[in-house]
């Protein structure tokens, strides 16, 4: 974290993301300020709160790939949720103390594949010793003339040998008997986890305990043993306790949660109907972002130091329009702007992962090697931007759409052309689009 700076975050992001510079900033000063915090001392520390980020603008535009690829950047634990999901107390639905211990559970995954990474050599020993149990069992001393020193001594040798194999493996293909043990699952059953009908608390975690594992005896080989055996030392060597008070503490620390389409739990000006719910979930929302302890199967959890990170396009209402309260807890806010159809351009050649390069590497699959013209690259951009602008503004989205209906007919007919090139100009592009994009019916429901 310590080498993770605005610039660098900053740098990381235009890899994978086209314009919006305003945003990247503030989400580059908002994840270094987290491990500016950290260096202080502890009275100073409870006081600094993360300064929580409103980003504004039309779908497509880059807001959820921009808290998505910071979520992996920095290895937090991370949830992207729509404000739309939850209801107010009291409603049947989801409740919106359920994204914190959502938040726990990411929190769980990543703390639990560290502990298991650093367990990972002593289990694969003791995976080694198990299956040469298997192999080669211990000697019983029977009447045969043969001491219990001789019968040792054999029996160490012969296991030598086998390890020796066993590295080579050389035994992959040797059947062996196993107990396999699988943890019994609880049922959801409905009503029992509150109006959100998820089970709560420990409530799942009890009645996993409650019910009895399932033991069952079958022949696998030697190379399916050695990924059950591995799996089981991994569970044993991996302390639950510490697991568990380390997530909550990465949670409460780092977690950062994504909050889409805040702006659907804006209230018209009527105040009617579902407005009055959406204003509870308001209401709801204002102590886990402000800060509170929410109850989760792994202890308490403080949201005083999580990161919030809203977004909404604010098309029908202004984010004024929310609850002062709630305004007052996101004091940074951006605007991402439209896309242009020179942003069109980069997006389709310049971020790792692009369109046009994943269309190439799937082509690559069936043997047809399939090249992008600098003109088709533009004409793609000009019907992306044009459709936007004449239909629905989706954004970014668009160039996906656009890009499936050109490349329908070579994409169904490439496992007959193994072997074969089609290079895309220009020409190719506007034949494949021109007619659909003209009529503005067809487009409307075609791109």
């Amino acid at each position: 974290m310590n080498d993770l700076t605005p610039k660098r975050i900053v740098e990381e992001l235009d890899r994978y993301i086209v314009g919006q510079a305003d945003a990247k900033r503030s989400v580059a000063i908002a994840i270094r300020n987290r491990w500016r915090r950290q260096q202080l001392s502890e009275e100073l520390r409870k006081e600094v709160s993360p300064k929580n980020i409103l980003m504004i603008g039309p779908t497509g535009v880059g807001k959820t790939e921009i808290a998505r690829r910071l979520a992996k950047l920095t290895g937090a634990p991370f949830i992207k949720i729509e404000a739309t999901k939850y209801t107010e107390v009291g409603y049947y639905g989801r409740d919106v103390e359920s994204m914190i211990r959502e938040l726990v559970e990411n929190a769980i995954g990543l703390v639990r594949e560290r502990l298991r990474e650093e367990v990972q050599p002593e289990a694969r020993r003791r995976t080694d010793e198990r299956l040469l149990d298997k192999l080669v069992p211990s000697p019983h001393t029977i009447d045969t003339g043969v001491g219990v020193e001789d019968a040792a001594e054999r029996h160490e040798r012969t296991r030598e040998k086998m390890r020796a194999m066993l590295v080579a493996a050389e035994l992959e293909e040797r059947r062996i008997e196993m107990t396999i043990e699988s943890k019994p699952k609880a049922m959801m059953v409905p009503g029992m986890g509150g109006p959100g009908g998820g089970m709560d608390f420990d409530m799942q975690g009890m009645l996993e305990k409650m019910l009895p594992r399932q033991v069952r005896r079958r022949e696998v080989s030697v190379a399916e043993a050695r990924e059950l055996i591995f799996e089981q030392e991994c569970e044993k060597l991996i302390d639950e306790e510490k697991v568990n008070s380390e997530a909550v503490q990465l949670a409460e620390e780092s977690g950062v949660i994504f909050l889409d389409e805040i702006d659907k739990v804006v209230a018209s000006d009527g105040g009617k109907g579902a407005d009055v719910s959406r204003q509870g979930v308001q209401r709801d929302l204002l102590p886990i972002v402000e800060g509170t302890t929410v109850q989760t199967r792994y202890g308490y959890v403080s949201t005083d130091h999580i990161l919030f990170v809203a977004a909404g396009a604010f098309h029908q209402a202004r984010p004024s329009d929310l609850m002062p309260e709630l305004q007052g807890r996101f004091p940074i806010r951006v605007e991402l702007q439209d896309l242009t159809q020179a942003d069109f351009v980069r997006i389709l050649q310049e971020p790792r992962g692009s369109l046009t390069a994943q269309y190439v590497a799937l082509m690559e699959t069936e043997g047809v090697r399939v090249d992008f013209t600098e003109d088709a690259i533009e004409t793609l951009a000009e019907y992306a931007y044009s459709v936007n602008q004449s239909t629905q503004n989706i954004g970014a989205r668009r160039l996906a759409t656009i890009m499936e209906r050109l490349l329908e007919q070579l994409s169904f007919e490439a496992p007959d052309m193994r072997g074969g090139s089609a290079s895309i100009d220009s020409a190719y592009v506007r034949e494949r689009l021109e007619a659909v994009a003209q009529d503005e019916d067809l487009s409307r429901y075609i791109l």
